[in-house]
């Protein structure tokens, strides 16, 4: 059986913006949404805490340390075409230490920083809810 195809998978991903405004964006070089733009994460494990999971994932995909601000907001990435279900949180988080590289080649094809208002057109799902879970965080203040 395998997670968020034979049942819902857990997901967590990293908002993380530089001090130039700028969000940190890897490309998909696998399915769910493969070529597309999306913020680093993955999936929760058994007995794993889900700011844990977002550290770790982070760690693991980009060699970042960061540190979780707040939770933003829950997505549920559901693509029926893929036969994909997940249900993902996303986490405003600073890094502490580090600069941003591809570690996992396999999963991730380009990894830049991206101007908040010249996002590439292909964001995933996720993605996109994390983004709007944001703009709605700043006209909350």
């Amino acid at each position: 059986m395998k997670i968020g195809k034979d049942y819902i998978g857990v997901g967590v991903g990293a908002f993380i913006i530089n001090d130039n405004n700028e969000l940190l964006l890897q490309k998909r070089a696998v399915p769910a949404e493969k070529d597309h733009w999306c913020i680093p994460g993955g999936r929760l494990e058994m007995f794993e805490t889900l700011e844990h999971a977002v550290i770790r994932e982070t760690k693991e995909e980009t060699d970042l340390d960061i540190k979780v601000i707040k939770l933003m907001g829950i997505c549920d990435h559901i693509i029926q075409d893929e036969n994909a279900h997940w249900v993902a949180m996303s986490y405003l988080c600073k890094i502490e230490k580090g600069n941003p590289k591809i570690m996992e080649p396999d999963k991730a094809s380009d990894m830049k920083w991206f101007d908040l208002n010249n996002l590439p057109d292909k964001l995933t799902i996720t993605t996109k809810k994390a983004l709007a879970d944001y703009k709605k965080g700043l006209e909350e203040k």
